[in-house]
């Protein structure tokens, strides 16, 4: 769970294995290799991988064992397929009654340990093993037969398949028949197309934004990118991978005979009784091709710009900014910062029956009602250039621009804010501040980014806490020192990440919004018009009361809405 377990850094330093000294730099070396504090230790060569389990073993109360000292029986080993001992490293040792003993390289893996409950119908009791230990006795397990990994993995799913009902997964088509052919393919396909609806419904369940199903040499591998973070799952036997990609395109109607170029596609299914949308995107691989499924679940989201968990003086400020008549209002972050859905949030708050609204977007995500929505089709000529001249014809007093990519689209979008039409849009910048950098590097003249631009908000999204299970701990003075943040924070209470039941084990459940948000004032003004580089224009800002994301970040850390590893996870200082 990272470097905040002090409990467990209390005890390598009264052992004597690190010193207090010593924790910045490994910090600092955790944070530059973006690994785990624990981690950075061995790599440091503080101390070796086993003599640290073993002080781990002891902090958290569970028995140490080495694995090639037991002779586990072969029926208790059939538990668990090899696949999944090998991804989790977990070892099924003994049962007894109705728990069963396995041991564990990663005490915190609570998605085996859960998986394994459910699995086995026991309760799980978890032993510590140093992972050269495990790979000892990986490496002697599989000495016979290496070909065991695929035959379970096959067998297990199609147990899988055959319990799983699909009552509630429904494909919706805009077409009402389907043609001869492609019932045949699907009637071929059976035992891939119910591995697609499982693996979209889990999806679903698991709030997931993205599913990938991923090919290599010897297996499959599916992630779900779940509140921004990528998860494994059990996946589906090898052999079944160009069935389950050929479902996918079928789906998407895409050419199932097509292997060398990538294809783009969706689909929409009815699950669990809401409908959802898919977007597919399948590109060749050394192994396969991949695909990447986008998931547009309208049930699972909320357009309410009161209600996406912005500070109150932040909400003011944008609320400030889109009430203007005229105007560009730009909202700035990488892919899947949560833009999108801050400015159809912002679009329901100002929307109104005497407003024309008309939104350019590639593609259109959520259809919303009473608005006008123009998918970009670059394929016949409607880029966001063309398609802007057009809706300018169509006198609309709001746009929205899903993202500006070239000077022409800019260039239209200054001079529809100059003459009257409100603009809403995107830039991939990583501050506020750096929008402006931006418009400048894309060829637009400071004086007209001064006369269109009203405002500017950089976001990010950080997990939140899973309230029935986090943990409270005060900041000391040299925790703060170490996270070089402000002594202001030292004495409130934070959290940390522990993880139940209804997180799955992870610790946090859903995400929230930060921000920083700069509004042009005389002083940005000037700066911008006399050539000012970014650090300039940013210090002006915080100057007038611009509170930087890292701050932001920080804030919800102290109202018990995020932890301190989520914050430096995702602001820069």
């Amino acid at each position: 769970m990272g470097w905040l377990k002090e409990e467990l850094v209390d005890i390598l330093i009264k052992e004597e294995i690190i010193s207090r000294s010593d924790i910045p730099r490994i910090v600092s070396y955790a944070k530059e290799k973006e690994i785990d504090f624990f981690d950075a230790i061995v790599a440091l060569q503080l101390v070796d991988k086993e003599l640290l389990t073993m002080v781990l073993a002891k902090g958290l109360r569970i028995p140490f064992l080495r694995l090639t000292k037991l002779d586990i029986d072969e029926d208790i080993l059939k538990i668990i397929p090899v696949e999944v001992m090998k991804r989790h490293k977990i070892v099924p040792i003994s049962v007894v009654r109705d728990v069963i003993t396995v041991a564990m390289v990663d005490p915190w893996n609570y998605i085996a340990v859960d998986d394994l409950r459910v699995r086995a119908n026991k309760q799980v009791a978890v032993c510590l093993t140093p992972e050269s230990e495990f790979r000892k006795f990986l490496e002697r397990f599989l000495k016979e037969e290496e070909g065991v990994v695929e035959d379970r993995s096959a067998e297990e799913l199609q147990t899988l398949l055959t319990d799983f009902s699909d009552e509630e997964i429904e494909l919706v088509s805009e077409e009402q028949e389907k043609d001869q052919d492609e019932e045949d393919i699907e009637e071929k396909m059976a035992p891939a197309v119910r591995a697609v609806n499982r693996i979209v419904e889990m999806g679903v369940e698991l709030r997931a934004s993205d599913i990938f199903i991923e090919p290599f040499e010897k297996r499959m591998r599916v992630r779900y990118r779940v509140d921004g973070i990528l998860r494994e799952v059990e996946s589906p036997p090898r052999s079944l991978h160009e069935a389950i990609i050929s479902r996918i395109k079928v789906l998407g109607r895409m050419d199932i005979s097509e292997h060398r170029i990538p294809q783009d596609g969706k689909f929409r299914m009815k699950i669990g009784g809401r409908i959802v949308d898919f977007r597919i995107s399948i590109v060749p691989s050394s192994f396969g091709e991949k695909a990447c499924l986008r998931i547009l679940d309208k049930g699972a989201v909320m357009l309410d710009l009161d209600n996406l968990g912005f500070h109150a003086d932040t909400l003011e400020r944008i609320k400030r900014c889109v009430r203007r008549p005229h105007g560009m209002f730009i909202v700035t972050g990488p892919t899947g910062s949560g833009k999108s859905t801050t400015l159809y949030s912002i679009l329901r708050f100002i929307d109104s029956p005497e407003k024309n609204i008309i939104t350019v977007e590639d593609p259109v995500e959520y259809q919303l009602r009473g608005i006008n929505q123009v998918q970009v089709n670059s394929e016949v000529g409607l880029t966001f250039s063309s398609a802007l001249r057009s809706i300018l014809r169509q006198d609309p007093d709001i746009i929205l621009i899903g993202e500006i990519r070239d000077h022409e689209t800019m260039d239209i979008a200054i001079k529809a804010a100059l003459t009257g039409h409100f603009v809403l849009t995107t830039l991939h910048t990583n501050t506020a501040p750096g929008a402006i950098v931006r418009m400048v590097n894309m060829g637009v003249e400071p004086f007209l980014i001064t006369a269109s631009v009203v405002g500017i908000m950089a976001q990010r999204l950080v997990r939140r806490l899973c309230d029935s299970c986090k943990e409270p701990y005060v900041m000391t003075e040299e925790m703060a020192e170490s996270l070089r943040i402000s002594k202001e924070y030292v004495g409130k209470t934070f959290y940390k990440p522990v993880g139940c039941k209804k997180c799955l084990g992870i610790g946090y459940r859903g995400r929230t919004n930060i921000a920083e948000i700069m509004l042009m004032s005389p002083r940005i003004i000037d700066l911008i018009a006399k050539g000012k580089e970014e650090p300039d224009i940013r210090e002006a800002a915080i100057e007038e009361g611009m509170r930087t994301m890292r701050e932001d970040a920080l804030m919800k850390a102290a109202e018990g809405l995020t932890s301190i590893e989520e914050v430096f996870r995702v602001t820069a200082q």
